[in-house]
């Protein structure tokens, strides 16, 4: 009797993971699985006439219906919003029509008066500073300044699962001719920037514009083949880099700079192609790991 009951003293105390680690592992599973659904086509967020984000539970066209409907009903579904899975190595999504065409001329007209000279973040004192590096103009929205930019933010919360007091205020950039915005980490590598709302975890890039040629976000340091995504010969020169994405009207791309265990990301590096020709218009929000005090 005894030495079972050492042997059962024995067991209990072998040490294990702790109820705490376990939940843990299992909120970044879920939230890996509903990424890859939304990826997949299997599950989106759809927004509701006006423009507002809705429930969750309504299902997408997936690949297998696209395959098997009329040219016709292919027509149509093409016109649904959509995600399309770009990267696992950086985590990065397009949802495709995430505004309306309307949504995207509001963000442009509430921002043209106010567009200034676009500044980077001096690594050494955590300050903006003017560069070379960034040569497009751009101005902040306040967050939840109005009816429609708050619309768009919780339809981002929805679609990050990050929620909306993690997010900065909205900054809209435009790109001429010729402006880009060279390789760079949205993590911060000092102290100053993260004392509201912690490090950056994730991105999410609004194109508010078409542009003819050039202006893409390209990924140089992502971990898949380049050279096999579709329409390669229609890329700029810049574009076949890395991983890229054309900018496309209403189209939102979500990238990850922090892996799941909270440590950055070095694929997350990624930068504005030198627009060729035409104009390009975006909207970023960038989201913390904790709360942000605007």
């Amino acid at each position: 009797m005894a030495k079972g009951a050492r042997s059962q003293k024995s067991s209990s105390s072998a040490g294990g993971p702790s109820l705490w680690t376990i939940a843990i592992s299992l909120m970044l599973t879920l939230s890996l699985t509903l990424l890859l659904l939304l990826a997949l086509g299997i599950v989106a967020v759809p927004r509701s006439p006006n423009g507002a984000a809705v429930s969750l539970r309504m299902p997408a066209v997936s690949i297998m219906e696209h395959a098997t409907e009329s040219n016709d009903n292919l027509v149509q579904a093409s016109s649904k919003p959509w995600v399309e899975l770009i990267s696992w190595e950086p985590r990065a999504f397009v949802y495709h029509k995430f505004l309306s065409k309307e949504e995207c001329e509001y963000l442009i007209s509430l921002a043209k008066p106010h567009m200034v000279k676009s500044t980077v973040v001096d690594s050494a004192t955590g300050r903006s500073k003017d560069s070379r590096v960034r040569t497009s103009s751009g101005t902040f929205l306040v967050r939840g300044q109005d009816k429609i930019i708050r619309e768009i933010e919780k339809r981002i919360a929805d679609f990050s699962f990050i929620p909306v007091e993690q997010g900065e205020g909205i900054q809209i950039l435009h790109y001429e001719a010729g402006q880009k915005y060279e390789a760079h980490y949205d993590y911060f590598h000092d102290q100053f920037n993260t004392q509201n709302g912690g490090q950056r975890i994730a991105t999410l890039l609004m194109y508010l514009s078409d542009v003819e040629a050039g202006g893409e976000t390209v990924f140089p340091s992502a971990k898949v083949n380049s050279s096999s995504i579709p329409n390669w010969n229609e890329l700029s020169e810049c574009g076949r880099g890395g991983v890229s994405v054309r900018p496309k009207l209403g189209d939102a791309l979500l990238f990850w700079s922090m892996r799941p265990d909270a440590t950055p990301d070095p694929s997350s590096l990624h930068g504005g192609c030198p627009v060729i020709s035409g104009n390009k218009w975006s909207a970023t929000k960038w989201m913390r790991m904790h709360e942000y005090k605007v």
